[in-house]
């Protein structure tokens, strides 16, 4: 814990200059007689840290000293920086021990990287709809190449070239305006806009992306959570959007819960199954993502969608009737 308080006594001084014993233990949350002793073990172990005395007086680092984090590029740093911001801050109650992590990551950067870094790191964000001990990384399988295309035109602020297929549709070329990427329940979007118009994108249905040389019409700073969270009221607030309650194997819940736009509640049921309330986009999405698990599902509610599911599948048994069958192999003969 000590080595922790001493880390982040450098890393005031590094960042603030000259501060007095008073100010130092408020920022740490300690008594000004630890701060005096926390001094003294970091001159010991030779850090430069020198007294200015008086009234004015204070402690400060001797100019040009650095703290040291050898081997990070800069990619591996907007990671940690991406890794480490907002709600990640409080992981596990390690909110502090994170906090000073950051700070060295952005202490050790060179100058040019520190701005390009912080101002990259607000045009990323990690599930902002998700409780976090529920967390869970991107699990869509995105080819790399169009990956790091998209992410190339996001953070250079740069206009971007889509092949895109939306649900049902065929797939379009389009040029978009990036603003900002965000995962939410293991999935990835695309926040952009499109000739003025706000647009969101699920990258699993980016086929081909093209970073283009021509900068991007977007304003220079960006609340992610906020534009979120906006625009999902906006879409839940438009079409016909359909909740259903649906008990299911387990094995089969990423499917499920991949393609919905929200999870309401979910709990297990006696015989190993898992009960879901969960919202679709329209009639036709929840018929076709409840289609897509066969027998490992059963609708609960809406009783419509029960009679259609029951009813396309009768219509497919009576498709492969097997008297059918035998009847045209007697005309055969």
């Amino acid at each position: 814990m000590r080595a922790d308080r001493l880390v982040s006594l450098v890393l005031l001084l590094r960042r603030h200059g000259q501060l007095s014993a008073e100010t130092l233990a408020r920022e740490l949350e300690v008594s000004t007689r630890t701060v005096l002793r926390d001094i003294e073990a970091l001159s010991t172990a030779g850090v430069p840290v020198y007294a200015e005395r008086g009234r004015h007086g204070g402690f400060a680092l001797l100019p040009g000293f650095r703290t040291e984090l050898t081997g990070l590029n800069h990619e591996e740093a907007l990671a940690l920086l991406i890794a480490g911001s907002r709600r990640g801050a409080q992981a596990f109650g390690l909110g502090s021990a994170l906090a000073s992590a950051m700070l060295k990551v952005v202490d050790a950067l060179p100058e040019s990287y520190q701005r390009t870094a912080g101002d990259a790191a607000e045009r990323l964000l990690i599930d902002p709809e998700t409780d976090l001990l529920s967390r869970r990384l991107v699990t869509e399988e995105l080819p790399d190449t169009i990956l790091a295309e998209v992410r190339r035109a996001v953070l250079a602020g740069h206009k971007l070239r889509i092949h895109y297929a939306p649900f049902d549709q065929s797939a379009e070329w389009r040029t978009v305006d990036p603003i900002g990427l965000v995962t939410v329940r293991g999935q990835g979007y695309l926040l952009a806009t499109r000739s003025g118009a706000d647009r969101t994108y699920r990258l699993s249905r980016v086929l081909a992306a093209e970073e283009l040389s021509v900068p991007a019409q977007r304003p220079d700073r960006v609340d992610l959570d906020q534009a979120w969270q906006e625009r999902s009221a906006r879409f839940r607030a438009d079409g016909d959007l359909v909740t259903v309650r649906v008990l299911i194997d387990p094995a089969r819940r990423g499917e499920l819960v991949g393609t919905a736009l929200a999870v309401h509640s979910e709990e297990p049921d006696d015989d190993g199954r898992l009960l879901l309330e969960v919202t679709f986009q329209d009639r036709r999405h929840a018929e076709w993502a409840i289609w897509q698990l066969a027998t490992t599902a059963r609708v609960l509610d809406p009783q419509w969608l029960r009679t259609t599911v029951r009813d396309r599948a009768a219509a497919i048994v009576a498709r492969y009737d097997p008297s059918e069958l035998m009847d045209r192999g007697t005309d055969n003969r």
